[in-house]
C-alpha cells in the first residue's frame, strides 16, 4: 500500500549536465516520484520550475539541489513539511542573502588577525544556519 521511509530513499542518480531538466528526468535523477514533485511545488513556495510553452515543468541544476536538500531533510534528518518550509526561509534563504566572502576579506598582515578573521566569519556563518 504505502511505501516505507527507507523504500523512498533510493540511491540518485548522477545529475548529468544539462541546461533544462523534464519533471521525468528530475525524477529520475532524485528518486523522487513527479507527483511527489509536483506536491512539494505546492508545500514550498521556494520550488517553482518554469514551465515551457506546452506547459511541460523545466527545471534547472538550482532546482535539482534545492529538491535533494528538501528529500535529505524530510526522508533522512525527519523533518516535517512545516519544519523543511521554516528551515529554508530561516537559515537557508538568509545565508543565501549574506555578502560572499570574498567581499568581507580585510587586508591581513598577520597570522593572528587572520585567525580573528576566521572565527568572526565562522560565528557568522554559525548564527545564519541555527
Amino acid at each position: 500500500m504505502h511505501k516505507h521511509a527507507s523504500e523512498l530513499i533510493r540511491p540518485q542518480l548522477p545529475v548529468p549536465d544539462k541546461l533544462f531538466y523534464k519533471i521525468g528526468e528530475v525524477s529520475k535523477i532524485t528518486g523522487i516520484e513527479s507527483y511527489v514533485l509536483r506536491y512539494w511545488e505546492t508545500e514550498f513556495p521556494f520550488l517553482k520550475p518554469r514551465k515551457n510553452k506546452s506547459g511541460q515543468r523545466v527545471y534547472v541544476k538550482k532546482d535539482l539541489e534545492m529538491i535533494l536538500m528538501v528529500k535529505k531533510m524530510l526522508y533522512q534528518e525527519r523533518y516535517t513539511i512545516e519544519g523543511v518550509r521554516k528551515r529554508f526561509e530561516d537559515g537557508i534563504m538568509k545565508s543565501a542573502e549574506t555578502k560572499p566572502v570574498q567581499e568581507q576579506k580585510p587586508e591581513v598582515k598577520n597570522p593572528a588577525e587572520a585567525i580573528a578573521f576566521v572565527r568572526k566569519r565562522l560565528r557568522q556563518i554559525a548564527d545564519s544556519i541555527k
